[in-house]
């Protein structure tokens, strides 16, 4: 877990199109596992909701970010393509880029926030 407090970033990209940490989570998910419908299980999301975060994506980008294939007698499975793995690194570029940026609001948010029960 992160230190607390803490920023996300949200990337509008169009106007039905945002990538946010949890696009962001799901493309690595998928990169992890080769699975849309694993990645969508690891966040608590069904495969139906996953599909179409990925459907979103790949028809705002020139390039698909993710390819699937059908399952059958090999299985099926997803994975990023290259355009994918540098729209997912660019975000997390974005992200650092952030919280650097506001480092020491946040320190100094902390600093007038009442101290917080240990997690047990």
């Amino acid at each position: 877990m992160p230190d607390i407090p803490f920023v996300t970033l949200r990337v509008v990209l169009g106007p039905d199109t945002l990538l946010g940490t949890g696009k962001a989570e799901l493309l690595a998910g998928i990169a992890e596992t080769g699975s849309i419908a694993a990645a969508g299980r690891r966040m608590g999301m069904s495969y139906k909701r996953a599909w179409y975060l990925i459907d979103t994506l790949n028809g705002y980008f020139r390039a698909p970010l993710v390819v699937s294939t059908k399952g059958g007698r090999t299985g099926g499975g997803a994975q990023l393509t290259e355009t994918g793995r540098t729209v997912l690194g660019l975000y997390h570029r974005l992200q650092d880029k952030a919280a650097r940026a506001v480092e020491s609001e946040l320190q100094e948010l902390a600093a007038l926030a009442q101290p917080q029960p240990p997690l047990v």
